[in-house]
């Protein structure tokens, strides 16, 4: 099975994205009707995670929190300056794994796939697998 490869560009340093459609539409592309779905991000600064897509105040209560609980400036020994983008992706993900179900990301009615961006704004990358099983 191919890999289906989106990209996404990010307006903000941090920022969250729903990323449903896309990852709904690499499972369409891929044909598969019953099986399983990996969303994986190759960025160290950047993370994928499943949440709310209704209210759009929990996007940014999410983010408000997590620069709360690992603030930007908090004496870093990293050089480039972006531990804190490091930090927040490694505590959230690189990856999301989905149940496929005729065709479909079996995702709860309020639950969407997100884009985490921590150091942007800038161009990312996201990779889907999809697999029958």
């Amino acid at each position: 099975m191919p890999v289906f490869p989106f990209s996404v560009r990010t307006s903000s340093h941090t920022q969250m994205l729903d990323i449903t459609a896309q990852v709904r539409k690499a499972i369409a592309d891929s044909g598969v009707q019953n099986g399983l779905c990996v969303v994986f991000v190759p960025h160290t600064t950047a993370a994928v995670t499943v949440n709310e897509n209704a209210d759009p105040d929990v996007q940014t209560d999410f983010m408000k929190e997590i620069n709360k609980m690992v603030p930007w400036q908090d004496g870093y020994l990293h050089s480039e300056g972006n531990s804190a983008a490091h930090l927040k992706a490694s505590m959230m993900g690189f990856s999301e794994t989905l149940i496929v179900e005729r065709g479909q990301p079996l995702l709860g009615t309020w639950q969407g796939v997100y884009f985490l961006e921590y150091d942007g704004p800038r161009n990312r990358k996201v990779y889907v697998k999809v697999a029958e099983c």
